[in-house]
């Protein structure tokens, strides 16, 4: 049987770096677009709207067709806007947080057309990957769509976002650990194939961060690892063909807290947390995942949130059914109840959460 390498669609464009934005129009006329449309998020344009005109129209002479603010996310408002755009558009643009990249990407997918992901925070690995979340039908949902063709991060914007969102990429990143090891344990079930080079990625992705010899997350060095690991996160999904190499049981209990709780915290906040608790599960990198959650803040900021223990425990009870296809640990009755013994029992999972 013949058989041929996987071909997998990664950014033709990065630039990841200070000052990025003050040539943001040489590095879109390098790569040959002059006609685009730019998609800002809720409140983003008094950040950098200013800068990035200036550097469109002077560096290199780009037309703006069409400059709009992206608020709704539903996949009908979206389809709405992407059927109007002018037609001789040749790139999407998306300036903000997830939601606005988000609804940017499918504009631009549905059109098909190269999108460009502006991230001005990053607290978790959209802004790098080919997945949407959408409301459909009034529900929130995973939406495939495409990679972006270039990824551009100025990084004294995102420096100065708000540090929830640092510790929400964080907790992101912490997720590749209980997610490769369940990815690993659902093979050994027979359940998938695991594609190593796709994990070999995700460990680059989570390892160049814990071992970093920063703490301090609003370190110039430590946003550009936030960044870079967050990217590597991306394109592991990308060769992968799913989210498996970067989400697991960990953000099953997430996306369960996302319907439990009234007012859920940032995904990549209730991410880090799980991720912590299926370490102890799994009995993986225990040690190293709480020094650096420890070290790093995240531990501290996580116990003002007054996030409640009572919420996991649900969360807990409720994360198979989230994606019944799959046979994560949380998968099996008996790890489920070694979570919820752990959950109780753990010291610093007492200390965090009320």
């Amino acid at each position: 049987m013949k058989r041929q390498a996987h071909e997998v669609a990664i950014p033709a464009l990065l630039e990841v770096g200070d000052q990025v934005l003050s040539h943001f129009g040489e590095l879109l006329g390098k790569a040959g677009f002059s006609r685009i449309v730019l998609c800002f998020g809720e409140g983003i344009r008094p950040l950098c709207e200013p800068q990035i005109i200036q550097s469109l129209t002077e560096q290199a002479q780009i037309e703006i067709l069409d400059n709009r603010d992206v608020l709704d996310n539903s996949l009908e408002a979206i389809a709405n806007t992407a059927f109007t755009l002018p037609a001789r558009t040749e790139a999407i643009i998306g300036i903000g947080g997830g939601k606005a990249l988000d609804i940017a990407k499918y504009i631009a997918f549905l059109n098909g057309l190269p999108f460009i992901s502006v991230p001005t925070s990053v607290a978790h690995d959209g802004f790098a990957s080919s997945g949407c979340s959408l409301y459909v039908g009034g529900r929130r949902t995973s939406v495939p769509a495409r990679m972006p063709y270039g990824i551009l991060v100025d990084l004294g914007l995102v420096r100065n976002s708000p540090v929830q969102f640092l510790y929400s990429g964080l907790g992101d990143i912490l997720s590749k650990i209980p997610a490769i090891f369940d990815w690993r344990f659902e093979e050994s079930l027979g359940a998938t194939r695991v594609n190593d080079f796709a994990v070999m990625m995700a460990k680059k992705s989570v390892n160049s961060i814990v071992r970093m010899p920063y703490t301090d997350i609003r370190e110039f060095f430590f946003i550009k690892e936030i960044v870079d690991s967050l990217t590597l996160s991306g394109i592991a999904m990308e060769i992968a063909g799913s989210s498996a190499p970067a989400s697991g049981s960990e953000h099953l209990i997430s996306h369960a807290l996302d319907q439990i709780v009234e007012r859920p915290q940032l995904h990549g906040i209730q991410v880090g947390v799980a991720s912590y608790l299926m370490c102890l599960v799994q009995e993986h990198r225990v040690e190293r995942v709480r020094k650096f959650l420890g070290e790093t803040g995240f531990f501290d900021f996580v116990a003002t949130l007054g996030m409640k223990q009572e919420d996991f425990e649900r969360a807990i009870d409720l994360a198979p059914s989230i994606k019944p296809s799959r046979r994560t640990y949380l998968h099996l009755p008996e790890m489920r109840d070694k979570a919820q013994r752990l959950l109780r029992s753990d010291e610093t999972l007492g200390r965090i959460l009320s």
